[in-house]
């Protein structure tokens, strides 16, 4: 039997953006001590961390130094280099294990997975070169979407294909060895659920949340997501399919495609917490990063009762664009929770914050984010 890590011991983080600033808060809460490791400084998770370490993720030296001082090593971000979790395994346990990390961190890894789990992915073909990219629009047809196997997020790496005459141009545009091309969903809405399982195998989540994206990026959030019964219990059980297949122990986010058909489709997981979850802070007994904490520490999972219906609304970095934000006008909404970053500079498109209203439905909690978001100043994303 695995022993708890308990709380007085030292969690390790590899990455420091606003997930693991969040994950950070919610560990100190419980008593943790928390150590991060990342190229940056003064980063978001290194504002709130007890010790914050930068060096190059490759610098296995340092990498074995920082593992050798916590007791668990968890991430914020798939973008880790699988010999960075090889390392720190030698001196703690990495959860979600390496094997996570490295199947999701590659879309085609994860598609291929998934099928052959007998899951249900978008349609996709592996592309190596213009002749196999033509090959497989002619085969899935256009509109499709081509994606580079590695390191994509917030649509980047992506490329809309609407015609077999942009073929060469689009793969000589994303410039890579591999890539994926995804059949064009026809989709009614993008759902996304959270789920946790513990070391014992133990599973919760959080239920369809409903997403609505602007240029790729995660705009606003709403759970309980507008779905019926049936999707919702669908979409739960495919994700704890996932993290059982995967064997996570950790937090883990499935993003679906609910098509105009009624099928659901997986579009890609994150093997962590997630931006559409970060309402949970806020709505539920017990948020995904607590969750994160517990989890990875041995933990019994917390309830994810859903206190209140809820929206989440991004705050991206073109809120800043007029000037410093009207934080008291948004403040002034008596249900508004608001969650700021500590980022140093606001570029367009950065997430910067978030802001959560918690209301007696979803759709009035909806209005008032997105009525509380537009009196911060100019927002060019809506």
């Amino acid at each position: 039997m695995t022993m708890p890590i308990l709380p007085g011991a030292t969690l390790g983080g590899l990455g420091s953006g606003q997930l693991g600033r969040m994950f950070a808060i919610a560990a100190r809460r419980l008593g943790y001590r928390v150590h991060v490791f990342s190229p940056e400084t003064n980063t978001p998770t290194g504002q709130v961390a007890d010790l914050e370490v930068s060096a190059d993720y490759l610098d296995l030296d340092r990498i074995a130094e920082f593992a050798n001082g916590v007791d668990v090593v968890t991430f914020e971000f798939e973008n880790v280099p699988a010999e960075t979790t090889e390392i720190c395994n030698r001196f703690c346990p990495v959860r979600p294990a390496g094997r996570v990390l490295f199947t999701s961190q590659n879309r085609l890894r994860e598609k291929t997975f998934l099928r052959d789990a007998g899951l249900p992915v978008t349609p996709f073909v592996a592309v190596r070169s213009v002749a196999e990219l033509t090959a497989g629009l002619q085969q899935s047809g256009v509109p499709a979407v081509l994606k580079t196997a590695d390191w994509g997020y917030d649509g980047k790496g992506q490329i809309v294909i609407r015609s077999l005459d942009e073929a060469a141009a689009a793969w000589a545009a994303l410039s890579v060895p591999q890539a994926i091309l995804e059949t064009f969903i026809d989709f009614d809405s993008e759902l996304s659920v959270v789920g946790v399982r513990g070391i014992d195998g133990q599973f919760a989540s959080y239920g369809p949340i409903g997403n609505s994206h602007s240029h790729h990026i995660l705009d606003v959030s709403v759970c309980p997501a507008r779905v019926s019964m049936s999707v919702a219990a669908s979409a739960i059980e495919i994700t704890r399919s996932v993290l059982e297949k995967l064997d996570v122990v950790g937090v883990l986010c499935v993003e679906f495609f609910l098509t105009t058909t009624g099928e659901l489709l997986i579009n890609e997981t994150a093997p962590r917490p997630h931006n559409s979850g970060h309402l949970t802070i806020d709505a539920h007994v017990t948020c995904q990063f607590e969750q994160q904490v517990r989890t990875i520490c041995g933990l019994p999972l917390g309830s994810t009762e859903l206190r209140s219906p809820a929206a989440m609304a991004n705050l991206l970095g073109d809120v800043w664009e007029a000037g410093t934000p009207d934080w008291a006008t948004a403040l002034g909404y008596p249900n508004l929770k608001l969650h700021l970053y500590g980022k140093q500079e606001a570029r367009a498109g950065r997430k910067m914050g978030h802001l959560t209203v918690l209301d007696k439905t979803v759709d009035d909690a909806e209005s008032i984010a997105r009525q509380a978001r537009a009196s911060l100043g100019r927002q060019t994303i809506q």
